[in-house]
């Protein structure tokens, strides 16, 4: 039988696989591709940096906890690219079965706990999962625009597609989301987008 303190290392532990599931965006210099730990992070510090442009009074330490579990799933899940339709299909069907698994790893409460986190920031209900939603469709997006568009242009991604994946960012935060539009024009015009 295993003590909680077990189980929560066990869990941090499991959680360092993370680091190997490779997204498909830059970093903002070009050099390499992102991992979901540095993804997690980012919109972490993100959350601190910009909370007082979410559109509600929030919980910010409720949030980054948020972000920071976000993607956790996609250890056994795997990263679903954002423009990848056929990927979507069954998105949600293998994020629960690896969100069943790996919070499991926890002690009850603490399972419990981070499952409803992970549960929320899905169902984007709450001001603090509007925001992390939010935030979590910009970072690609600030990454993309900052890398010249670099992968956009490696999938032919054009400026619609980025319009319909951030079209509700608005309900996290209406100042990124003016933001973000003038920035989707802009990249548009130089020539990262179609």
């Amino acid at each position: 039988m295993m003590t909680d303190l077990e189980k929560q290392i066990q869990f941090i532990m499991e959680l360092d696989k993370i680091k190997h599931i490779i997204r498909r965006n830059y970093l903002a210099d070009g050099s390499r591709r992102e991992n979901d730990a540095e993804h997690s992070w980012h919109l972490a510090v993100m959350a601190m940096v910009l909370a007082e442009h979410a559109n509600q009074k929030m919980d910010v330490l409720r949030t980054i906890k948020m972000l920071l579990i976000h993607d956790v799933v996609e250890i056994d899940a795997g990263d679903t690219y954002a423009y990848d339709a056929n990927g979507h299909k069954d998105k949600r069907e293998r994020e629960v079965k690896a969100a069943e698994r790996i919070f499991c790893l926890l002690p009850g409460e603490q399972a419990i706990e981070f499952r409803k986190l992970w549960d929320e920031f899905e169902e984007m209900e709450t001001a603090e999962a509007k925001f992390a939603n939010a935030l979590d469709k910009i970072h690609p997006f600030l990454l993309n625009a900052a890398s010249n568009g670099r992968s956009w242009k490696e999938h032919g991604i054009k400026k619609s597609q980025v319009i319909k994946i951030n079209e509700r960012t608005h309900e996290g935060s209406e100042a990124l989301w003016q933001y973000i539009k003038e920035q989707i024009d802009l990249q548009t015009a130089n020539g990262n987008l179609q």
